[in-house]
């Protein structure tokens, strides 16, 4: 193997870490989300994404980049938290073309409800990965980051 193939293994290794981390949190979030306030992690992290904007609105556009799916996924999603009404669509005064997602106050209640669940599953899923020798350097990485 030459030292191309080195780092490209090198990065392999590193993508497989990570993608076996997101896993496992993803695994245990979904559980206890589901298992105590019926929202998957997508549906949280939608809630979420609206819950940190000023205004509490966001264009559909940023809502996809924030939830890593499509537009068209985007779209479906919006429409099902819309017709549980954990959030609504507007139309953009300034261009009637644009969209914006608002949370209701049925969506912030739901949040707020659902944030000390997803807060401490995902503080003991990564305690939990922090036992495993292969994921304990990304743990450490993620608490090295700044805080926002």
């Amino acid at each position: 193997m030459g030292i191309a193939d080195d780092a490209v293994e090198v990065r392999a290794r590193g993508w497989r870490t990570l993608a076996a981390l997101h896993g496992r949190l993803e695994t245990a979030l979904e559980r206890a989300l589901q298992a105590e306030h019926g929202l998957s992690v997508v549906e949280y992290t939608v809630l979420d994404a609206l819950s940190r904007q000023d205004g509490w609105h966001m264009r559909m556009q940023q809502l996809a980049r924030a939830t890593a799916l499509s537009n068209s996924a985007t779209t479906r999603l919006v429409s099902r938290l819309e017709d549980r009404d954990l959030l609504t669509r507007v139309l953009c005064k300034d261009d009637r073309r644009g969209i914006y997602t608002e949370l209701t106050s049925s969506g912030r209640e739901l949040l707020e409800e659902a944030r000390p669940t997803h807060d401490a599953v995902l503080e003991k899923a990564l305690a939990e990965a922090c036992e495993v020798p292969e994921l304990a350097p990304l743990v450490s990485a993620l608490h090295q980051l700044p805080s926002p």
